[in-house]
């Protein structure tokens, strides 16, 4: 498998539902604000479906299914032991899916509370919290929704249908993008009720597009009388370690929003949120796409005993991941005002604002590529069936994120989380690359070791730059939209093409390189 070309495919998709996610965002910051009802949606009723579907659609259950579909499917009865399989796990995972979303609905209240610190420094009255746990109720069975549709994606992921799964999310996108603008509300409390409504229209969406392809390429799972055989107790098994591995960084978030919401100021949970919404753009193109081809490729490759190939792959999808986060990272951290100022600060979203959510947008940067390479390094793990050794890097890395917003929120404020989230997961990437490395399961190469220093100073070029660039293209980040976007696309197509330049000038990458990239692409086409 071309590893650039099948990201390309999911990395691309999944770009276009970050930049539809950010018009969302951008239609938010309007209509709602950064008031109690913005930290209510963002904070509680947004934040649970969001961690809910990276702990499990996007981690936990991709981690542990993939591997043993894959296993399945190459084995002597082929795809039909592995469609068997699927359905066993989907006897299993529907009740338990129905009890937990009525367990959840039922303890919205302290689930809530638990989610945002109690509100504490924002003295909510005791319609405030109904209305913040009505918001939690609206979106819980948007959890259910997109497990079941994790279970269709990993087939889809499994067949190499890798575009359909990664296209899903974009119509959530769709449907809160569509509430927001043609059925916003008279306030900010009615507008933000129909974003919660939206979460769960865009779940039901997403579902029925991924039955729908199952059904185009020929898979249609029944639904059975569940029963815990030998293969299903070793999936659920493996599940749970994987939640917490995969799912560290969302779960430091967690953390962090909750701490924010007890003890700091209202707005402060929303300006941590659209920092992280402009975190995840990158994050999600590159991360979740890395991630979402590397586990199956790798975990095929080890089944066929093709280890030096499956090392390879490993250390080009490093190399993919540091040459684009490295440079998104430098880019949010030099023009993060001017970015959140062009993207939010009109309607309800004011200047102050902006500036207080661009600090909170630079410190989540400094974590950017450690937030990629736990997506890029976990498959090494989970592709050998061991989703236990992750989990214990995990609870490491949530107690300093814990240990570090206690001791970062009573200085800096609402920068101390992302600071924290973004500590907590460097140290969570160091001990996953020291453990592969300590194992003999990774080796960085020669490219790789040659292109990082190049790739970091060439980025450094492009941030001195871009941080000169953007003072003149101030005035228009506040004008109208056209204007905005305008200046945005300008930001960043000179940031791109400096980087472009930087990266051949300090000879990260040759001519030579991108012949054979060519060369390669030519070859693919006759084949």
């Amino acid at each position: 498998m071309n590893l650039v070309k099948a990201l390309g495919s999911v990395g691309g998709l999944t770009l276009a539902s970050r930049i539809l996610a950010l018009v969302r965002d951008s239609l938010a910051a309007r209509y709602v604000g950064a008031g109690f009802a913005a930290d209510a949606f963002n904070g509680v009723a947004f934040r649970l479906p969001n961690m809910f579907r990276a702990l499990f659609a996007e981690g936990a259950f991709s981690a542990a299914f993939v591997p043993m579909f894959n296993k399945k499917a190459e084995g002597e009865e082929g795809v039909s032991e592995a469609f068997r399989f699927a359905e066993r796990a989907l006897a299993l995972l529907f009740p338990i899916l129905v009890l937990f979303t009525a367990v959840l609905l039922v303890a919205a209240w302290p689930l809530t509370l638990l989610l945002s610190g109690g509100f504490a420094r924002q003295h909510p009255t005791a319609d405030q919290l109904a209305y913040a746990v009505t918001l939690s109720r609206i979106t819980i069975p948007y959890l259910a929704l997109i497990s079941l549709a994790s279970l269709l994606g990993g087939i889809l992921n499994s067949l190499d249908r890798f575009w359909v799964n990664a296209a899903a999310p974009a119509l959530l996108n769709i449907a809160m993008i569509t509430g927001l603008f043609f059925f916003h509300g008279a306030n900010d409390y009615e507008t933000a009720q129909v974003q919660a409504i939206s979460v769960t229209v865009g779940g039901v969406l997403q579902l029925v597009w991924l039955l729908l392809a199952c059904r185009r390429v020929g898979v249609s799972l029944r639904l059975r009388m569940p029963r815990i055989d030998p293969d299903i107790r070793e999936l659920f098994k493996r599940i749970v370690p994987a939640a917490a591995g995969a799912g560290a960084a969302q779960i430091n978030l967690l953390i962090s929003t909750s701490l924010a919401g007890h003890f700091l100021a209202s707005g402060s949970i929303t300006y941590i949120y659209y920092a992280d919404r402009l975190n995840q753009l990158p994050l999600g193109m590159i991360g979740i796409g890395l991630g979402t081809v590397l586990l199956p490729t790798v975990s095929r490759m080890l089944v066929r005993g093709q280890d030096a190939e499956a090392m390879d792959t490993q250390n080009r999808g490093i190399e993919l991941a540091l040459f684009l986060t490295i440079p998104a990272a430098v880019a949010f951290i030099v023009a993060s005002e001017p970015i959140v100022r062009g993207l939010f600060q009109y309607g309800r979203f004011t200047a102050e604002d902006a500036r207080l959510c661009s600090w909170a947008l630079s410190a989540f940067s400094l974590g950017l590529p450690s937030y990629v390479l736990v997506k890029v390094l976990t498959p090494g793990y989970y592709a050998r069936g061991d989703t236990k050794t992750p989990v214990r890097f995990a609870m490491i890395s949530i107690a300093i994120n814990i240990a570090a917003n206690i001791a970062l929120i009573p200085t800096i404020g609402h920068v101390g989380p992302p600071l924290a989230t973004a500590l907590a997961s460097t140290i969570n990437v160091a001990m996953l690359y020291a453990t592969l490395r300590k194992r003999g399961h990774f080796r960085a190469d020669a490219q790789l070791k040659r292109r990082i220093p190049r790739l970091a100073i060439a980025a450094m070029l492009m941030g001195g730059l871009v941080f000169a660039f953007d003072r003149l293209l101030d005035p228009w980040l506040t004008g109208s939209v056209y204007h905005r976007y305008a200046a945005l696309a300008m930001l960043v197509g000179s940031g791109c093409a400096l980087y472009g330049i930087a990266c051949f000038a300090t000879g990260a990458y040759r001519i030579a390189d991108l012949k054979a990239l060519v060369a390669r692409r030519g070859a693919a086409r006759q084949d």
